[in-house]
C-alpha cells in the first residue's frame, strides 16, 4: 500500500470569526474540533500520516489542543506558514500583515511531505466519501510519474456547501466530458437569495452559478512533485502581485493555470455529503448539532478515539 499523508491548513486567522482562534473551536460532545472528524475519516480511509500547517505563534496552543492528541495514533508532522516564507531576494512589502495564501501554505510541507497527500482546510468538515474516494484514487489510479501531474479532487454539490450565516467562497468548476476538471474559476460572496444564488467575480461582478454544479472545497489530491511547481511558480506570483497588499497565492488558480497549459489532469471526485464549517461565529451552533445527529446515528462513536 502507498503511503499517503494528510496535509492539514491550519494557520488562517480567522478573521471573520471573531475572537478566538476559530480552527480550534470545540464543537464534538467531548470537545472535539472539526479537525479531528477530518483526522479520523482520513486515517479510517487509509491515509497514514498527518501533518498540521500552522503558525509558529499558534504552536504551543495548537499542540496543547489537538496535536499532542493526535500523536497518540497517528504520525504527526508540523510545517509553518510565515508572512516572512519567501524566496530568496524577496521581502516583504511594507503593510502586508498576512501570508501568502493556500500556495504558500502547502509550499510550506515541501521537504516534509515525500508521498501523495490530500490537502484540506482546517475548519471545514468533508464527510467520510470525500476521503475515501480520494485515498482510493490515489492508492490506486495516481501516476505519480505521470508526464503532466496526475491530481483528483473532492467534487462538492454547490447547494450542499453554502453557510446560513453569510457569504462564501468557492472553487466553482467546469468539467470536460471524460469527467476532468476543464476550470476552476475562485467565485465569492455565494448566498442563497429568495431567487436562487447570488454570486460575485473576483472584480465584484455578479455571476450566475447553479446549485447542482460542482465546487472545490481546497481538497485537493496531489503528487509529491507538484511541490516543485509550486516553488517554482511563486516568485512569478509575487512579481505579478507587487504593490497588491492583499493579493494571495491561491491552489484553485494554480492548478486551473496547469489545466490550461496543458501541465495537469485532475479527475473530478463526486461527494454528496454535507459540508460544514465554521466560517462566522453564528456558525459554531450549528456545526456541534450537526455533530451530534451524526453521532446519534451512528457514523461517529462519541468519543472518537477510545
Amino acid at each position: 500500500m502507498k503511503n499517503t499523508a494528510l496535509v492539514i491548513m491550519a494557520a488562517g486567522l480567522g478573521s471573520r470569526f471573531g475572537s478566538g482562534i476559530k480552527q480550534l473551536e470545540p464543537v464534538g460532545p467531548n470537545g472535539e474540533i472539526i479537525m479531528d472528524y477530518s483526522i479520523h475519516d482520513a486515517l479510517e480511509a487509509g491515509f497514514n500520516r498527518v501533518v498540521f500547517i500552522i503558525r509558529r505563534d499558534l504552536e504551543e496552543d495548537f499542540k496543547r489542543i489537538i496535536g499532542n492528541r493526535i500523536e497518540k495514533v497517528a504520525d504527526v508532522a508540523y510545517a509553518y506558514q510565515e508572512l516572512t516564507g519567501l524566496p530568496e531576494g524577496y521581502t516583504v512589502p511594507e503593510g502586508r500583515i498576512k501570508p501568502w495564501g493556500t500556495g504558500q501554505a502547502v509550499l510550506s510541507v515541501k521537504g516534509i511531505v515525500h508521498e501523495p497527500f490530500v490537502v484540506i482546510n482546517a475548519d471545514d468538515y468533508y464527510g467520510k466519501e470525500a476521503f475515501q474516494k480520494i485515498h482510493r484514487y490515489m492508492a490506486e489510479e495516481m501516476d505519480t510519474e505521470a508526464a503532466v501531474y496526475d491530481m483528483c479532487m473532492a467534487g462538492f454539490i454547490l447547494s450542499n456547501t453554502l453557510s446560513e450565516n453569510g457569504t462564501v467562497t468557492r472553487g466553482v468548476c467546469r468539467l470536460n466530458e471524460d469527467g476532468t476538471l476543464g476550470q476552476v474559476t475562485e467565485t465569492y460572496d455565494i448566498e442563497r437569495t429568495g431567487n436562487g444564488l447570488f454570486a460575485n467575480d473576483e472584480e465584484g461582478n455578479p455571476v450566475l452559478v447553479s446549485p447542482n454544479q460542482y465546487v472545490s472545497m481546497n481538497m485537493w489530491g496531489l503528487p509529491v512533485s507538484f511541490l516543485g511547481e509550486l516553488e517554482r511558480q511563486f516568485p512569478e506570483f509575487l512579481d505579478s502581485a507587487a504593490g497588491n497588499l492583499k493579493a494571495e497565492y491561491l491552489l484553485p488558480k494554480i492548478i486551473d493555470r496547469l489545466i490550461r497549459e496543458g501541465k495537469a489532469r485532475v479527475r473530478v471526485l463526486e461527494t454528496k455529503d454535507r459540508w460544514f464549517g465554521v466560517t462566522y461565529q453564528e456558525d459554531k451552533a450549528a456545526v456541534a448539532a450537526a455533530i451530534r445527529e451524526l453521532v446519534a446515528r451512528g457514523v461517529y462513536k462519541e468519543k472518537l478515539y477510545h
